[in-house]
């Protein structure tokens, strides 16, 4: 069987990205987002999430955005001098090498930021990490201890196939030297979830099989959707994505993607998109099914998800 999550990043960032995960969710072939503790939209991504129960909602760890759930004093070699965080993975790698930063502080927030999500009253499916912050491998040792604290199952080891990631490269976007610098990232994210994705198997948590977005993130439309979805492999698999509506507060966040995530959302929703999934026979399910894919094979009546396509 062909088991597809397709999860949504930044659940919380905005209230437009509220909005369109949602819209991707109930439109689309979105089954599963990740949510920001310390997003400026958290409140609404909360409320909005309770009367939606197919959605799948994980944790997007986050160090690298806005302020800490934690007073600055608690983690002084997180933050800033303005209390807020470092702005880039690369700058709190480069501390974290250069040994100014305790790890106590990392493992603080991120408990502090799993803890606010299940105070909320959401059901945890999974851990992930913004711009993959989680796959530094300190970080990710802390990450694996609070999945098995927190009873969480699941971890996000974005493990993309070298071949696949050409797509975006073969498609002739005029972008093309922009897309060669994401896809050499997106290698060298691979390479460093591959060397976490054993710890998260002796740790008896789950993981897809397949990991499909990283090259494609900032230029992910119909064209390369259909091609990630038509190279869909037996077994489990993920396409991460970010849609979005472009409003005040997005243009006011600090991101590279701005009216991409609606472009994103066009392709997510597209009918032919849907039909294709459904041609495929391929079963859309959350990261709360994963661990039952591991065992035995799941109905798709399991899945209300399904239904709705």
């Amino acid at each position: 069987m062909k088991s597809l999550i397709v999860n949504a990043d930044d659940f919380g960032l905005t209230e437009g990205v509220n909005r369109a995960i949602l819209d991707g969710h109930r439109k689309g072939i979105i089954t599963s987002t990740t949510l920001m503790a310390n997003g400026m939209a958290f409140e609404p991504a909360v409320a909005v999430s309770s009367a939606v129960p197919t959605l799948g909602v994980g944790v997007h760890l986050n160090l690298t955005q806005g302020r800490p759930i934690c007073t600055a004093s608690q983690v002084p070699t997180i933050v800033t001098s303005e209390g807020s965080f470092y702005p880039s993975p690369g700058i709190l790698a480069q501390r974290i090498l250069a040994r100014k930063v305790e790890l106590g502080h990392i493992e603080n927030e991120l408990r502090s930021q799993i803890q606010k999500i299940a105070s909320a009253g959401i059901r945890i499916t999974h851990l992930d990490g913004h711009k993959h912050i989680h796959l530094l491998p300190p970080i990710f040792n802390v990450v694996v201890r609070l999945a098995r604290e927190f009873g969480i199952q699941c971890v996000r080891c974005p493990i993309e196939p070298a071949r696949g990631a050409l797509g975006p490269l073969r498609s002739g976007h005029p972008g093309w030297p922009r897309m060669a610098k994401q896809y050499l990232l997106a290698r060298a994210l691979s390479s460093l979830a591959g060397w976490q994705a054993e710890k998260v198997a002796k740790a008896g948590l789950h993981r897809p099989d397949h990991f499909y977005g990283l090259s494609q993130t900032g230029f992910l439309d119909r064209g390369l959707l259909e091609r990630m979805i038509l190279e869909v492999p037996e077994g489990t698999s993920e396409i991460m994505c970010h849609p979005g509506y472009v409003d005040e507060a997005l243009l006011r966040t600090r991101t590279r993607l701005r009216t991409q995530r609606e472009t994103e959302l066009e392709a997510l929703t597209n009918p032919r998109i849907r039909q294709l999934v459904r041609e495929l026979g391929i079963n859309l399910i959350s990261y709360g099914k994963l661990p039952m894919t591991k065992g035995p094979t799941p109905s798709k009546c399991d899945e209300p998800v399904q239904e709705a396509i």
